[in-house]
């Protein structure tokens, strides 16, 4: 009888032994690479060589997400403006490789508020027009359209608070994520928040101030309050990761750090 009640324990338990021996490896598996691209200006596209050390936060985008979960096309470039990104045929190619479930970030607002350069110069109606054009367009490809604000720079006044430096540009995103009901990521005012944390001189580290006589792209140095430093582009695409926990968009589900419940 006990050898019998031995037999059938055994019996019993091996289905659970394989299927506990199978759960670590069937929880492990990577999810099917999920497709970002992104659409914007400097402060987030990827630099040459002789620009070095300034960097975009979309070259620090792919470390935020967990390996093997998605893939980045970083299409952002220096100097673009909604209006040039058109004009130039960037906007096109970057549909042109977009399939259904991509996500497509976009990112303007630098360039287009820039009044004193009439060769990226874009007005805010016009601005407001190519957002939601590039909204439309990513839709239509049953791709996801996020929308982002442009990133702050690094201005304080003398009392060491920073003030805003794009105008009404930020509010026009805000305004046409609400009307056209596309997930925003609010990263002019995260980023504002994060300099204002570390304040007028610390927050130095995070651009590109070169001493004159340290890198051999800028012999001269430079203060740069626009561009990124490689740790402050690493710090806004954290940035850019904790805002989408709060963005009703399925790639925050492959963050390499989860969101809090």
């Amino acid at each position: 009888m006990l050898g019998m009640t031995l037999v059938k324990r055994r019996l019993f338990l091996a289905p659970l032994c394989v299927m506990f021996a199978a759960e670590p490896a069937f929880a492990a598996a990577p999810a099917t690479p999920l497709t970002i691209l992104l659409a914007g200006d400097s402060t987030m596209a990827e630099k040459l060589p002789e620009k070095r050390p300034e960097t975009g936060w979309g070259e620090h985008l792919l470390e935020q997400f967990r390996a093997g979960t998605v893939t980045i096309d970083n299409r952002a470039k220096n100097g673009r403006s909604t209006r040039t990104f058109i004009g130039e045929g960037r906007w096109q190619a970057l549909l042109d490789a977009t399939r259904p479930g991509d996500v497509v970030l976009i990112q303007f607002g630098h360039n287009d508020a820039s009044e004193n350069k009439p060769d990226r110069y874009t007005p805010p109606a016009d601005y407001v027009r190519n957002l939601a054009r590039f909204v439309a367009d990513v839709r239509e490809r049953k791709a996801v359209p996020v929308l982002l604000t442009p990133v702050a720079r690094r201005r304080f006044d003398e009392a060491g608070r920073l003030r805003p430096s794009h105008g009404v540009y930020p509010d026009l995103v805000r305004e046409l994520a609400m009307s056209d009901h596309v997930p925003l990521v609010d990263l002019e005012r995260r980023s504002s928040a994060l300099l204002q944390e570390t304040g007028a001189e610390t927050s130095k580290k995070l651009f590109l101030w070169v001493a004159p006589g340290t890198n051999p792209n800028y012999p001269e140095g430079v203060a740069d309050n626009t561009h990124f430093s490689p740790e402050g582009a690493q710090r806004v695409a954290r940035e850019f990761a904790l805002a989408l926990c709060g963005v009703d968009v399925a790639l925050k589900d492959r963050l390499r750090q989860p969101c809090a419940p």
